[in-house]
């Protein structure tokens, strides 16, 4: 993966409810994709906004997830993903998994990782 600037900044980890996900536009490889950021503790997790199963969106209004004890629920069809690794272990994509985006947490401040 490649960003305009490494580590470039995308969001507070404050914005983010902790066990939660809010979604980010952001520069990937050139082309501004809409990002799914979870966040664990300290720690924060990104995702293409995309299920592998239809190539739908995740959200069910625009920036809105579906998270519950760790889980990521796409709104379309109920594909279930872990929100940590994002492997699929429920629904239509089975075994397949979230498209993953390299993110740190600096001093407070998700960013994307440079490759």
């Amino acid at each position: 993966m490649t960003t305009t600037a490494q580590a470039t900044p995308i969001c507070q980890l404050a914005d983010i409810p902790d066990g939660s996900a809010i979604e980010v536009e952001a520069l990937v490889n050139g082309e501004m994709e809409s990002l799914m950021v979870y966040r664990h503790g300290a720690e924060a997790r990104a995702y293409f906004n995309v299920c592998p199963h239809a190539g739908r969106r995740l959200d069910y209004v625009p920036g809105k997830f579906l998270v519950r004890g760790g889980q990521i629920i796409c709104a379309a069809h109920g594909a279930t993903f872990t929100a940590d690794t994002g492997d699929c272990t429920a629904g239509p994509c089975r075994g397949d998994r979230l498209r993953a985006v390299p993110v740190a947490v600096v001093d407070g401040v998700v960013r994307l990782a440079g490759a």
